[in-house]
């Protein structure tokens, strides 16, 4: 994503290297579609946390934080909804067996934490059966 746009797209496919910099100009571009498109401050907030969560599960967890590996985006801005996709070139993971943060013996343990976020700002939240891509789906509220 070297080049600058002044207009956020409503949809993109984009590939990135593994590079926190980078990786904040693609979650700043799709924050500006969301603001684009009208929804509320509040529906932003959700979606740059769930957002948040998923690029640094791409990037620290999927990558291992290694440079010479890219993380791809995909999004599509409608009225109603919003789907994200997050693919990293990591091993994947299986999202069911991860320790669930909200038990008691878990509530000083970090893990999980991203993922439980993730699943309560979006619709839907599920990877594919290698555990390296995340779909996320967020509705726009009815008012």
């Amino acid at each position: 994503m070297s080049d600058h746009r002044t207009t956020p797209r409503a949809t993109a496919r984009v590939t990135v290297p593994n590079d926190l910099g980078a990786l904040q100009k693609v979650k700043e571009e799709l924050l500006a579609a969301v603001t684009k498109h009208d929804y509320p401050e509040a529906s932003a907030f959700a979606i740059r946390l769930a957002l948040e969560e998923a690029v640094q599960n791409a990037y620290q967890h999927g990558n291992k934080g290694d440079p010479s590996r890219s993380v791809a985006f995909e999004w599509r801005i409608a009225n109603s909804a919003i789907t994200v996709v997050i693919e990293d070139e990591g091993t994947g993971f299986t999202p069911d067996v991860v320790p669930d943060p909200t038990d008691p013996e878990r509530l000083e343990m970090p893990s999980g934490r991203g993922l439980l976020l993730m699943r309560a700002y979006m619709a839907d939240v599920h990877y594919n059966d290698r555990g390296n891509r995340v779909t996320m789906v967020y509705q726009r509220p009815v008012n």
